[in-house]
């Protein structure tokens, strides 16, 4: 992986080989490619986007790692478990996952990832974080949120928070709405229209 241009261009969803088999792919493309057109779910987008930011980073000539926490009895739509089969890729990119155990202990290791810049003896420019929990996490997290949010993120660093809204309460006591909630802690709020904004925006909105 050595650039973003050609995925984050409009031009690679009508690539010449449209309608033709690309007998060269590979499930790891998905992880790996650096142009042309990849295959891939909505989780598994999320796990790419810390690779992208890395990618990002280094052209900038930034050093830089990435952070990943949440509570896996708090899911994000298999989240977790798409994080450890990319653990290879992740690992080369510098980028972390470490559970916490619970929601809001998650959050406080994000959240500490901001201060590399406070201290002596840093390895790196700054951390880029993620977050990921549903909405009885963002209910139990607010605290963290709120004063996270109010300390601010490193110049290199930056966060993204992930709520897993089950509006249909199938697998959460209540349905939630963390709009509401990100709200009160002051955080801006990312409501893409489609995919590819998600993808554009990445983790630089933190800077």
């Amino acid at each position: 992986m050595t650039s973003t241009a050609a995925l984050s261009s409009p031009d690679s969803a009508n690539t010449p080989e449209l309608g033709q088999v690309d007998a060269d792919y590979t499930l790891e493309h998905k992880y790996t490619r650096a142009d042309g057109r990849i295959y891939l779910s909505g989780v598994q987008a999320l796990v790419r986007l810390p690779l992208m930011q890395r990618l990002r980073d280094d052209a900038a000539g930034l050093a830089t790692a990435g952070f990943i926490s949440g509570y896996r009895g708090s899911p994000l739509g298999g989240f977790d478990l798409e994080l450890w089969r990319a653990r290879k890729h992740l690992d080369a990119a510098g980028v972390t996952f470490t559970p916490g155990l619970n929601e809001d202990l998650a959050a406080t290791m994000v959240w500490g990832t901001q201060q590399t810049n406070l201290f002596p003896g840093a390895k790196v420019q700054g951390v880029y974080g993620m977050w990921y929990g549903k909405g009885p996490g963002v209910d139990r997290s607010g605290d963290v949120f709120k004063h996270g949010n109010a300390a601010g993120t490193s110049p290199y660093g930056g966060v993204l928070a992930l709520a897993a809204d089950d509006h249909a309460c199938r697998s959460s006591t209540l349905p939630h709405g963390s709009e509401e909630e990100f709200v009160s802690a002051m955080m801006p709020i990312l409501n893409r229209p489609g995919c590819r904004t998600s993808w554009t925006w990445a983790c630089s909105v933190g800077r």
